[in-house]
């Protein structure tokens, strides 16, 4: 009986027969070949990932170490060993080395090639240490067989602008940084200038009723501004961080205080006497004062001089140091002033009598005041007369001292010459009343003898002022018209005189 071949039997592949359990595990092998090829692509697959993703931590771990620097020689310290993980491939190590290259800044254009681990280095550097320092730092990495160093060095010319450019960018990025500081201390500054002005204000109102001067009430308002601007300052220092400067300027302020009192001693020594005249004002504007040999009409006390109209018309300034210091005198201050002269009657004449003659003339002059009352006191006894000095009181205000004086000593003589009081000089003198005879011995006769000759005395004019004398009225208002019309430098700290109102 021959078996049936398609129940039995079957053809392999090279046309043998088989058995059917051969058959059948054949098939179930096959079965089972197919899914174990896949799980062993996924586990290929996920081993390559893995291992991408560390040498991705490795490269920017390595990126995050610090850059080579310089030593303090000036070379260049050596490049360490630069590892690759697991396997140096030609990308990773171009990518490196460029990364490295663009990072240090001391190459213009690098330019990195790799070939079958031999590395191409192409660009241009300042100096050979730096050409140098690139060709160790590839020969150090990882997979390099050999380098080619093609760096060019080209040394840096004059008019290389770059490291100005630099400077000035550190500068910008500096600034920017602080601008918002400098925002904050310019926001200080202006309100501390507010609050500065607004004291000033307010300590000029406040001292207005107050019987101080204009010039010390400026300088207390000033100095409460200059306080609080100090305070404004002493923040923005504060707030900068600067603290011990701020210490520092708030203690040496007596000193710069100090220092610049030194160095401007003069001009200190005048600001500060004209604040104690403006406090003690010894006189005022339009007063007749005499300071330091100089006698004039007083038209204003500045900050640094006082200003003087004198008797001639002429302006003259006068430190405030030397006003402070000398002794004034203030003819305006009282009204009343006396005036003396003093004249020589013969010792022949009676004295008694030539008092009463002056005190009558005095007494009739009407610019002499009867009180306080005039005298006439005998002041000595001279070699050829007997001095007597005639004692009157006048009103400055409105008669001229000069003109009145004048006046009275005219009025003297002429009452003197009247009453027979002779006014002899200091020289001696002989005097013959009854004339000297002369005889002449050539003559014949007996010579006559000499009628004497008496020169008639002048007579003096019975007019109180005399056209020469103009009126006896005080100049004081022509000269303080002439100040007025005179320019005059600085700002008045005086108060002005009565009389100034007045007119």
């Amino acid at each position: 009986m021959i078996p049936d071949s398609s129940a039995d039997t079957s053809n392999d592949h090279g046309g043998k027969p088989r058995h059917r359990g051969q058959f059948l595990a054949l098939t179930w092998g096959l079965a089972w070949a197919r899914p174990a090829r896949l799980l062993c692509a996924t586990v290929l697959c996920c081993a390559v990932l893995t291992f991408t993703s560390l040498a991705a931590q490795q490269t920017d771990g390595n990126e995050g170490k610090s850059l080579p620097a310089k030593v303090s020689d000036g070379k260049l310290e050596q490049p360490g060993k630069v590892e690759v993980e697991p396997v140096a491939k030609d990308d990773q190590i171009r990518h490196r080395i460029s990364n490295i290259l663009k990072t240090t800044s001391w190459f213009s254009e690098p330019k990195v090639t790799v070939q079958e681990g031999i590395v191409f280095l192409k660009g241009t550097t300042e100096n050979d240490e730096s050409k140098q320092w690139a060709g160790d730092l590839a020969k150090n990495t990882e997979g390099v067989v050999a380098v080619v160093n093609q760096i060019e060095v080209v040394p840096t010319t004059v008019w290389d602008f770059e490291p100005t450019f630099q400077i000035l960018n550190d500068l910008t990025r500096r600034f920017l940084r602080l601008l918002p500081l400098i925002v904050v201390a310019l926001v200080v500054i202006v309100i501390s200038w507010i609050f500065a002005k607004l004291t000033v204000y307010l300590l000029r109102r406040g001292l207005l009723g107050r019987s101080l001067s204009h010039l010390l009430r400026e300088v207390m308002a000033r100095a409460g501004g200059i306080l609080v601007m100090l305070v404004g300052l002493y923040l923005v220092l504060r707030i900068a961080g600067l603290t011990q400067l701020a210490l520092t300027l708030v203690g040496g302020t007596g000193l710069i205080g100090l220092v610049l009192g030194i160095a401007f001693r003069d001009i200190t020594e005048n600001f500060l006497a004209s604040v104690f005249l403006s406090l003690q004002q010894p006189f005022r504007e339009g007063d007749l004062v005499e300071v330091a040999g100089v006698t004039g009409y007083v038209q204003r006390l500045t900050s640094r001089t006082t200003v003087l109209m004198t008797l001639d018309g002429n302006q003259v300034q006068i430190p405030n140091s030397t006003v402070f210091k000398s002794t004034i005198r203030n003819f305006t201050s009282n009204p009343n002033r006396r005036e003396d002269f003093m004249v020589g009657i013969g010792y022949d004449d009676s004295i008694t009598l030539a008092q009463e003659v002056a005190l009558k003339v005095l007494a009739e002059h009407p610019a002499i005041l009867n009180e306080p009352e005039p005298l006439v006191l005998v002041e000595n006894l001279g070699a050829s007369t007997v001095n007597l000095r005639v004692y009157f009181w006048l009103d400055g205000t409105l008669h001229s001292w000069a003109k009145v004086k004048s006046s009275v000593i005219r009025h003297v003589k002429r009452a003197f010459q009247q009453s027979g009081i002779s006014l002899p000089d200091e020289a001696r003198e002989v005097t013959f009343p009854n004339g000297v005879p002369v005889r002449m011995i050539e003559s014949q006769g007996a010579a006559e003898p000499a009628k004497p000759v008496l020169k008639k005395p002048a007579t003096e004019p019975e007019t109180v002022a005399t056209k020469a004398e103009a009126s006896l009225q005080s100049e004081a208002g022509e000269i303080k018209e002439q100040a007025r019309k005179s320019w005059t430098p600085g700002e008045n700290l005086l108060t002005p005189s009565s009389s100034v109102d007045s007119s």
